[in-house]
């Protein structure tokens, strides 16, 4: 109806067409012209955007009537029940995959899980511990919240009271007498080293936030003064000849039962743009599955038939797992006729120019050990997961490698898109077997001889990340272990070295201790042990600032090197506290030489770029006519391995450490309720959550 107005303030309204269509779960509402020419047309379309001009308005003096708005609030009311439906319906979706997934799982108990070599004791006595803390924090909780219901929580008078006077008789005075107790022994013999240890880790979380902030800091000037190693000359030309001047290079590609990926690293490393004359590649198999090596040792034939100069070697005697490899290779009797190596793992594969990107840097430069490539990856959009390993990498190349290589010349060697000399191998003693880092333990005693690195973050060599959370905490064990063992072997060696006093500082102090042993150390008690304790022992306090505000800005400055990744700050943060079981378990294991320290577990890929994923494709495209009777007997081979691939059975692992300490932080977080603190409840909630969704092995791909 469309009102007109005189100038007496009186509304005369007159009849006018109105138009409802309404099919679920779309409508739409219009208003046609009124006869005098002077109508006002709105309309509002549920199928996707909403027009609505004038409602509740005036325009030319008029009004809408109220039986009009009633119409489109009934409409929008139905627009918001169908988006309530399909919101539900999702969930429930959602809700049975979960369960489907949860049910095929298995737990981390079994004995296949278990790494070799690790006895059931050991394996089970940190599951222990948490377990002795949920259950504590469980039985907590009840007394607190019957507390509570009395009247009894911090600060209250009833509660002085309580402590001062004698209980009352039955049940309730038994209880008086026995949460009195309580009190009184969390104030004055819990609370005290409770703190202190907080306070301590909150010294170590300051610290090692001081120097993430100046990692970045560090690489926002690189970054402002284009600071990047510049070669002295280009390859291929030699200033006094006038020649080429292609030095001798030595090409490895250690592997072991890696069939989905040997097939794109191998073409890849033969596609380099080097005279043949002048490289060698070395294919390195330490596989231990018949076929596996007969699809490897094929593939060397067919680029060695293409004119490659291509070995392959296989050791019947898999010791020392890659550095045994890698040093069982370097004995061979041609190397001494080169001058470089290139390593490159199984699933990388550099771009045709990388030894034209890389080599020159040594050039008139005799103290270079190392040339450091970056890694890109192929598959860091395939889940959740690789998203959230893609952010830590970022920052783990772009801030601490570039940063370290720039004003240190010194970082850690990531065992793979790397060029060494030769000479520098030689001069530390070449490859050893003892930790499970043998890059880290090689460039630790190439700096103690004072050889130097060079890192190139314009230089990417594509790979893969771990899609599944098992292979990612198994890879994750492995990189946190070492190290550790690593230190105990290398600290006198340190002590007594030549290099500088400030050298052997920031080996101890920042690349051993604060990064990698007081991170996972702090991470895990702060935020998955002493926080949730504090819920219960309130005398002890973890201030908000801990909680939420500094842990947001060192997730920020993480995130930057990978801004497209800024979406998944929150996720990011909450997934570094729930590795950090790992972490921690794994930095124990290596310190006290445990028996899990010494696993070694082959990261699984997926092969997303190879050429046998592509195979995967034919069920989804198109089928096409038939241009010849003869069929591709190689490709329907290739099929068919595809599809048997698939055909296996995928289940989920069910981890119970940190189902366990999800059931932990969610009932601290029902504790935080009593308190209303606000921050500290969302904070435990979340991250609880976060424990829940890795330990029912939600948050990757299924593993086989």
């Amino acid at each position: 109806m469309a009102p007109s107005f005189h100038w007496w303030g009186k509304d005369e309204y007159r009849g006018t067409s109105v138009i409802v269509k309404m099919e679920n779960p779309n409508w739409s509402i219009s208003e046609m012209s009124s006869p005098d020419g002077d109508g006002n047309e709105y309309g509002v379309d549920g199928g996707g955007g909403q027009e609505f001009a004038g409602v509740g308005a005036r325009k030319g003096g008029r009004g809408k009537n109220a039986k009009q708005i009633t119409w489109v609030l009934l409409l929008k009311a139905h627009r918001a029940a169908g988006c309530l439906t399909s919101l539900a319906s999702a969930a429930v979706g959602l809700a049975s995959a979960v369960c489907r997934r949860v049910a095929a799982g298995r737990t981390d108990s079994d004995a296949a899980s278990s790494p070799p070599g690790e006895s059931p004791v050991l394996r089970t006595r940190f599951y222990s511990c948490i377990k002795l803390f949920l259950w504590l924090s469980v039985l907590l909780l009840g007394f607190e919240v019957a507390a509570y219901l009395k009247g009894w929580h911090l600060g209250t008078a009833e509660l002085q009271r309580l402590l001062v006077m004698p209980a009352s008789f039955g049940a309730w005075g038994l209880f008086e007498t026995l949460y009195a107790k309580w009190v009184q022994l969390r104030s004055e013999y819990i609370a005290p080293p409770l703190q202190f240890l907080a306070n301590t880790c909150v010294i170590l979380f300051l610290i090692q936030s001081a120097d993430r902030l100046i990692l970045c800091l560090g690489c926002f000037w690189i970054r402002f003064k284009k600071i990047q190693p510049v070669p002295m000359q280009a390859v291929g030309k030699d200033p006094e000849s006038g020649g080429e001047d292609f030095p001798m290079v030595l090409v490895q590609i250690p592997m072991c039962n890696e069939k989905e990926v040997y097939q794109q690293s191998i073409a890849a490393v033969c596609n380099l743009d080097w005279p043949r004359s002048n490289i060698r590649i070395q294919v390195l198999d330490d596989s231990d599955d018949p076929t596996t090596r007969t699809m490897i040792e094929e593939e060397v034939e067919k680029w060695q038939q293409n004119g490659a100069r291509i070995v392959y070697r296989h050791r019947v005697l898999r010791e020392g797992y890659k550095a045994g490899n890698l040093k069982s290779a370097m004995n061979c009797g041609y190397v001494k006729d080169y001058e470089f190596v290139a390593i490159f793992d199984a699933d990388f594969q550099p771009s045709p120019d990388f030894l034209k990107r890389t080599i020159p840097h040594f050039k008139e430069n005799e103290e270079l050990g190392l040339v450091q490539a970056r890694w890109a990856f192929v598959n860091k959009g395939e889940n959740l997961l690789t998203r959230l390993q893609n952010i830590n990498l970022c920052f783990h190349f772009e801030v601490e490698q570039q940063v370290n290589g720039v004003y240190l010349n010194f970082f850690g060697f990531n065992g793979t898109a790397g060029v060494w000399r030769i000479k520098a191998l030689e001069d530390v003693g070449g490859w050893l077997e003892r930790t499970t880092v043998e890059d880290m333990d090689i460039a630790v005693r190439a700096h103690l001889k004072g050889w130097k690195f060079i890192f190139l973050n314009d230089v990417e060599c594509l790979c893969e990340l771990p899609e599944s959370y098992e292979a990612y905490r198994k890879q994750q064990h492995r990189w946190h272990s070492g190290p550790m063992q690593l230190f105990r072997l290398c600290l006198p060696d340190i002590v007594r070295s030549k290099i500088g006093f400030w050298k052997k500082s920031n080996l101890i102090l920042l690349f051993f201790l604060l990064r990698k042993l007081i991170l996972p150390f702090y991470s895990f008690t702060l935020f998955c042990i002493i926080l949730p304790m504090t819920m219960f022992i309130p005398e002890a306090e973890l201030p908000a600032w801990v909680v939420c505000y500094v842990p947001a800005t060192m997730s920020f400055l993480s995130i930057l090197p990978a801004p497209r990744s800024f979406p998944f700050i929150v996720p990011y943060l909450l997934f570094e506290n729930t590795m950090s079981v790992t972490k921690f378990s794994a930095m124990i294991s290596g310190l006290f030489q445990l028996g899990s320290a010494y696993e070694w577990v082959v990261t699984k890929k997926s092969g997303r770029s190879s050429e046998g994923d592509l195979f995967s494709l034919v069920k989804k495209e198109p089928k096409q006519q038939r241009v010849a009777s003869v069929p591709d007997l190689e490709t329907v081979a290739k099929v068919e391995s595809q599809l048997k691939k698939e055909s296996k059975q995928k289940h989920n692992r069910i981890y119970r450490k940190e189902l366990a300490l999800a059931f932990l932080l969610l009932t601290a977080s029902l504790r935080s309720l009593l308190s209303a603190q606000g921050i500290h409840f969302y904070f435990l909630l979340f991250q609880g959550i976060s424990f829940l969704l890795v330990g029912l092995d939600l948050i990757g791909e299924q593993i086989e």
